[in-house]
This record gives structure tokens, C-alpha cells and sequence, in this order.
């Protein structure tokens, strides 16, 4: 029987705003380059303040990826808090446009506001982003549903919810719902800092995954070693190990197989949801079966197209795209 998704997400629900500025302004504001910070919220209206020109979508990393996925065509869900106020449902209605289901309703009597991002892009394409996790990251194994989590082919989690022990739980209740019912379950890292926060309770948790993406530093953090060592570490404990190096080779490692997916460098308009889209592009062809290879092209593809315009996801016909690198979905 066929499941009613192929991909189900969970994640921080986060708004992303995004505007434009120089470097002088990161200074003159303290806003540090290239990094994600997190904010209290009276500093995060400050910044929110100063954004001129804001363009604003729903986003947090396997959000994007979800978009990403449903540009494809795949049918996906969401599984994330957002409060019942304008940014929520804002949030939940743009996510249903994109044709992801957002399963968890928004939350009425919540104390904390919808969750949101302010991203600075500097004119070589970096971005700095200042979170308020707000409400997102309240996420418990109570807003998990045995139905989603059991009617997926592909359960993927967000790293960046592993700094909480009820989004431990969350997962743990998601990955042993989706592999009884014979699904895959997958995890981005995130973050480096996050996965040091939690290195010996990730260490634990990768070897229970189908696959985990991750950078470069983030695969070094975890095994607190060399990019080579790490990544032969990681194909011996986790089904599938992806590392991307931003802008260099990507290398999937499966067992005694492997890949190296060349990256045809471009000069960014904005990073902001590189990981995320390579994410989709590579979930993709996993989900469809597609080997490694193809599924590292496909991740290089999608990736390549949203670092060519501002914003977290594409605008692009990834399909279309795919198609003109021979690659039929």
C-alpha cells in the first residue's frame, strides 16, 4: 500500500524576514558575520526594527526543505508548533500553498509567540541570522501523531531540536513510529555548535539513522577528528553519511560504496537555504531510489538554484531543471 507521504519533516517553524545590508551595518548593529544567534526577544525586535525592505516566508531549515520537495512534486508534511497568532497563521497557511501539510494545528493558548529569523545578507551573499525560537521549539512527542509519523516513506528530523530534551523525545517517538511501519528516518546535523552541545547523545542517535547530512564541520565535531577519519566513522555506524563543503566536492558514503559529486562554483546572491535546498534536491532521489550519485547531483542542483536569487527556496522549476542534467525523476 502506498503511504500518503513520501516525505514527513519536523522542525522549528520559524518565519524567515530577510533584508539587505553592508558590513558596516553587522558592525554597527553587533550582529555577528556568518553565523546563526540566537536572540532574546527584546533584542530580536530591535533588529526586526532596523530591516528595511523585508521580504518575509515561512522557513526554518527542514521547512525550506519541505518547499524544496514539493516543487518536485513529492507529497510532504510538517510536523511543528506555531502560536495562533498573525505570524502563525501566516505560516501555516503559506506552508499549505506550497503543498506540505501542515499536520500540528496552531497552538491557542501558548505563552510564547510564533517563532522568527531575521536574516542580514551582505553583498557576497553571506548571511547572518539573529533567531527568536519563540513557541518552535517547545516541540514535545506530543505533537508527534502516530498517523503522520507512521504514514511516511521518509521521516526527516532537524538537528537544531536536539537542544531540547522534549525534542529528543519528539524524535525518538517519530524514528520508532516510521521504522516499525518499515519507513526511512534521516537527521541534518544543523549546526556544529549543537552538535557539540550533544556529541555523545547524537553519536548514539546517528547510528539509529537510514542517513544523516551534515558540512564538513559539522562530521569533525561529531567525531572529533579529521574530515576523512569522521566520514569513515560515520559510514560505519550510520546507514548513509552526506557531507557537503561548501562550494567543494559533496561525498555520500554508504558501507564500501561511494560518491563524489563535483560542485560547479558560482558567486552567491544569497546562501541563505543552500543546505536546505541540497537537502530537498538529495531527499528526492533518496526517496525515489535513485543511487548515490544521483542523488548528491541532485542535492548539488537544487542548492545551486537558491544561492542564485535571495531567499530560502526556489523559484526555479527544480524538475525542469533536473531534466536539462539528465536526470528524470
Amino acid at each position: 500500500m502506498t503511504k500518503r507521504f513520501q516525505v514527513v519533516g519536523i522542525g522549528n517553524a520559524i518565519v524567515d524576514v530577510i533584508t539587505q545590508n553592508t558590513d558596516d551595518f553587522l558592525e554597527h548593529m553587533g550582529i555577528e558575520k556568518g553565523i546563526m544567534q540566537l536572540v532574546e526577544k527584546e533584542r530580536g525586535e530591535t533588529l526586526y526594527g532596523a530591516m528595511e525592505n523585508r521580504v518575509q516566508a515561512p522557513g526554518g531549515s527542514v521547512a525550506n526543505t519541505l518547499a524544496g520537495l514539493g516543487n518536485l512534486g513529492l507529497s510532504t508534511g510538517f510536523l511543528g508548533r506555531v502560536r495562533d497568532d498573525s505570524l502563525g497563521r501566516f505560516y501555516a497557511h503559506e506552508m499549505a500553498e506550497d503543498g506540505t501539510v501542515f499536520v500540528n494545528a496552531p497552538v491557542k493558548d501558548g505563552e510564547l509567540p510564533t517563532s522568527r529569523c531575521m536574516i542580514f545578507v551582505t553583498p557576497d551573499g553571506e548571511r547572518s541570522m539573529n533567531t527568536y525560537l519563540g513557541i518552535s521549539s517547545e516541540i514535545s512527542e506530543a505533537d508527534v501523531p502516530e498517523e503522520a509519523a507512521r504514514d511516511t516513506e521518509v521521516m526527516f528530523l532537524e538537528g537544531y531540536l536536539y537542544d531540547k530534551d522534549k525534542g529528543k523525545a519528539a524524535f525518538n517517538r517519530a524514528a520508532e513510529i516510521t521504522h516499525k511501519a518499515g519507513g526511512k528516518v534521516g537527521i541534518s546535523l544543523s549546526d556544529p555548535f549543537c552538535v557539540e552541545r550533544h556529541r555523545d547523545d547524537f553519536r548514539r542517535f546517528v547510528k539509529e539513522m537510514d542517513f544523516v547530512i551534515g558540512n564538513e564541520h559539522e562530521w569533525q565535531s561529531l567525531y572529533q577528528t579529521d574530515l576523512s577519519a569522521a566520514l569513515e566513522l560515520a559510514a560505519a555506524e550510520c546507514g548513509l553519511a552526506v557531507c557537503t563543503r561548501s562550494g567543494a566536492d559533496v561525498v555520500l558514503m554508504q558501507g564500501e560504496k561511494e560518491a563524489v559529486v563535483p560542485v560547479n562554483r558560482i558567486d552567491p546572491v544569497d546562501t541563505t537555504g543552500a543546505g536546505d535546498q541540497f537537502a530537498a534536491g538529495f531527499l528526492a532521489g533518496y526517496a525515489l531510489g535513485h543511487d548515490l550519485e544521483t542523488c548528491g547531483r541532485m542535492g548539488v542542483i537544487a542548492a545551486g538554484e537558491v544561492i542564485s536569487h535571495i531567499g530560502p527556496r526556489p523559484e526555479a522549476d527544480l524538475k525542469d531543471l533536473f531534466r536539462k542534467n539528465g536526470i528524470a525523476l
